[in-house]
C-alpha cells in the first residue's frame, strides 16, 4: 500500500487511490506514477540527477554556494519538488566520482543536464568522472536501466560524424549542432508515445538546439517546426526531432532539448514532458517506441543548414 493510504481499510484505500488517479489524470500528468506506487507497495524509485558542466555552465544548473550539495540550483530545486510529489527519491550531484558500476547500481534511472567531456577537468571545477566512468554509464543503461537527457545533455561527449560519433551520442540519439537566439517556435506533437498522449501542439520561447548524428532508430515524440522560426538557419533546415525516445540495449533513453530557461522549468508542458519521459524510463508505464523518424520528419536529412551561432 502506498504511504498516503496507510491505516485505511482496503475499501477506503482503494477509494483514495481512485480519487488520486482521477485528479492526476485531470492535471495531465502521467498516470503511471500513481499506478506504480499503488501496485508496488509504495516502492520508491531512486534517480540520479547529474549536472556537471565541463564546458559552458547554464544558469539553471549553477549553484549559488560553490557547488555545495546543500544549496541546489534552480533546475535541481524544480526537479526535486516534482520528484517528491511523485514518490521519486532524487539525488542531485555534480560529482563525477559517482560513476562507478558499484555506485550506479543503487539508481533506477539517471538524468543528465551536462556539457563537455565529463571525464576531463574544467568548467565548473567539480570532480570529473573517473577513468571508465562513461563506459560504466553506458553499460548501466544497456543493462536495462533508464536515462533522461535535458537540453545540453546532447552537448556532451562530442566526437566525429555518423559512424565516428561518440558512443554516448549514439546512446542519446542526437548531437548538439548549434543554436541561435532564443525565440518562439511551434512544437508539433506526433502522438503514439503513451505517457505523453495528453501533450498537444504548443508554442514556446526557448533556446532551441539544432542536431546532427540523429539516430535513425529513434521514436520521435515532439517535432521542431522550423517554418515557424524567425532565423534562416532554422528555416533552411526541415522540421526535425525535438523530443524523442529510443532503446539502447535493454535500456530506455528519453531526451528533450527543452530546459534552458527558468520559465520553461516551471511550465506545465515541460513538467508533463519531464514526468512522462521519466515514468517511461523508470518502467512505470509502457510505450511503443518503434522507429518513426522519417514518418515524423520526412525531410530531416534533405537540407544541411549554413553554419549558425554556437
Amino acid at each position: 500500500m502506498c504511504r498516503c493510504t496507510e491505516g485505511l481499510s482496503r475499501r477506503d484505500a482503494l477509494k483514495t487511490v481512485a480519487a488520486a488517479a482521477a485528479a492526476l489524470a485531470a492535471s495531465g500528468f502521467p498516470l503511471g506514477f500513481t499506478k506504480a506506487a499503488d501496485t508496488t507497495g509504495g516502492a520508491t524509485k531512486k534517480v540520479l540527477f547529474y549536472t556537471r558542466s565541463q564546458g559552458f555552465q547554464h544558469d539553471v544548473v549553477k549553484r549559488p554556494d560553490n557547488n555545495k550539495d546543500d544549496v541546489l540550483s534552480f533546475a535541481e530545486k524544480e526537479f526535486t519538488k516534482l520528484a517528491k510529489e511523485h514518490n521519486i527519491d532524487l539525488v542531485c550531484t555534480k560529482d563525477g566520482a559517482i560513476f562507478t558500476p558499484e555506485k550506479l547500481a543503487q539508481f533506477d534511472a539517471i538524468a543528465f543536464y551536462t556539457t563537455g567531456n565529463l571525464e576531463a577537468e574544467g568548467g565548473d571545477k567539480t570532480p570529473p568522472m573517473p577513468k571508465g566512468g562513461k563506459e560504466a554509464l553506458l553499460k548501466y543503461i544497456e543493462s536495462g536501466k533508464g536515462f533522461v537527457g535535458f537540453h545540453c545533455a546532447s552537448d556532451t561527449f562530442h566526437g566525429g560524424d555518423n559512424e565516428r560519433a561518440d558512443p554516448y551520442i549514439k546512446m542519446i540519439g542526437g548531437e548538439f549542432d548549434g543554436h541561435n537566439s532564443q525565440q518562439k517556435s511551434k512544437i508539433r506533437a506526433v502522438g503514439g508515445f503513451a505517457p505523453l498522449k495528453e501533450v498537444k501542439d504548443f508554442e514556446m520561447n526557448e533556446e532551441w538546439y539544432r542536431f546532427k548524428n540523429i539516430a535513425p532508430d529513434m521514436h520521435v515524440i515532439l517535432v521542431q517546426e522550423t517554418g515557424s522560426m524567425r532565423e534562416q538557419v532554422y528555416k533552411d533546415r526541415k522540421p526535425y526531432p525535438e523530443t524523442w525516445a529510443r532503446m539502447h540495449g535493454k535500456g530506455r533513453v528519453f531526451y528533450t532539448s527543452m530546459g534552458h530557461r527558468e520559465d520553461v522549468w516551471t511550465s506545465d508542458v515541460f513538467h508533463q514532458v519531464l514526468l512522462g519521459g521519466l515514468s517511461w524510463a523508470l518502467g512505470h508505464v509502457q510505450a511503443e517506441v518503434k522507429p518513426n523518424l522519417h514518418e515524423a520528419c520526412p525531410e530531416v536529412e534533405k537540407v544541411r543548414p549554413a553554419e549558425g551561432n554556437a
